[in-house]
């Protein structure tokens, strides 16, 4: 004899699925893959220098290169409405000829708007830039939102000028009339992670270098530099997005803050680290799935400075979605993080 349930005579109907707006999904472009001598893709040279098996990469390169198939069908599954498109690390950052890489940048931003036009719904353009004149590159910034309609900026790290040892970060001087196109557009700025250079702590240790550990240290010290150098006093509106639950920087904010307190060293900004967090840094939920860490963010920089992002096709989209789907957090808060920062944000 079954039991009888109670009666349910109001319930209302299912919800739609979560809308979602993901921000740190890459592509590739053909002539910046590593090939052998008869063309084909390298997926092993990649592996070796991802330090991830070469089996991940096959499956990594066919998606970056994919726009009108398996990607649409993957967003679609995972309830991804739209997705920013930025062109995968290490980019325009790591071409140290000036004329190549500026070139490169051009070639990639007309391609990234083909298949943005393609699909206007479904895909919104990131600007990739060569960092070698900042001055070109606010003018190839400039042309990418106002003529090929991009709603943001990806750089991958710091820049190799010259030769692969001469690195250049966002803080430096030179980068003046980035900050001021970024501030007068009105764009967020967007690190990307990439290995740090000629890093001897991981001497015998390669599989620390990438997305293990390598990458969130790497790029919260380049955010860091951001801060202290006072470009967020020079640039108040100035907007910087962070990957990956803000690569640490929300878990640590309180002790990077009190050790700069104690600094003879005279860099002195007129606000703390949780002030610039609250004010000028956004960060994503990309490739960091953690509820402990979500929370800690939450505490940190409220769910307004927080955006969904899966690091496809790195990472799975049903991964990804699951998570923004159901992790423990109030539903306002989900849709916040889910789409509607993004939406404020980038002005979608």
């Amino acid at each position: 004899m079954s039991i009888p349930s109670l009666p349910k005579l109001g319930t209302p109907p299912a919800p739609a699925p979560l809308r979602k707006i993901a921000l740190e999904e890459h592509f590739g472009h053909p002539d910046l893959f590593m090939r052998d001598s008869e063309g084909r893709f390298e997926t092993r040279k990649e592996a070796t220098i991802g330090h991830l098996g070469p089996e991940y990469f096959e499956v990594v390169q066919s998606r970056l290169l994919d726009f009108d198939t398996t990607r649409l069908q993957a967003m679609d599954e995972a309830g991804v409405e739209k997705v920013l498109l930025s062109l995968t690390t290490f980019g325009i950052q790591a071409i140290t000829d000036r004329a190549a890489a500026q070139s490169t940048a051009c070639t990639v931003n007309d391609f990234l708007a083909e298949r943005v036009r393609a699909h206007p719904d479904r895909y919104v353009g990131m600007a990739s830039l060569a960092m070698h004149d900042a001055g070109q590159a606010a003018r190839e910034l400039e042309r990418c939102v106002n003529k090929l309609g991009f709603k943001g900026v990806m750089v991958n790290g710091y820049s190799q000028i010259d030769s692969e040892d001469n690195l250049l970060y966002l803080d430096d001087e030179r980068m003046t009339p980035l900050w001021e196109a970024l501030t007068a557009l009105d764009i967020p700025l967007y690190i990307h992670p990439r290995p740090s250079h000629n890093a001897a702590q991981y001497d015998g240790h390669p599989e620390l270098t990438g997305a293990a550990w390598g990458f969130a240290p790497e790029t919260a010290a380049h955010a860091l530099r951001i801060v202290y150098s006072g470009i967020f006093d020079r640039f108040p509106t100035a907007k910087l997005v962070l990957g990956h639950l803000g690569e640490s920087l929300p878990f640590l904010a309180w002790r990077i803050q009190h050790g700069i307190n104690f600094s003879p060293n005279g860099r002195f900004t007129k606000k703390r680290l949780v002030d610039y967090l609250a004010e000028n840094i956004w960060v994503t939920t990309s490739g960091n799935f953690s509820t402990q860490a979500l929370h800690c963010t939450i505490l940190t920089m409220g769910a307004d400075r927080i955006l969904f992002s899966n690091d496809y096709p790195y990472e799975d989209y049903a991964e990804g979605g699951e998570f923004i789907d159901t992790v423990a957090i109030s539903e306002s808060d989900r849709r916040k993080i889910a789409y509607e920062n993004a939406m404020a944000l980038y002005k979608l």
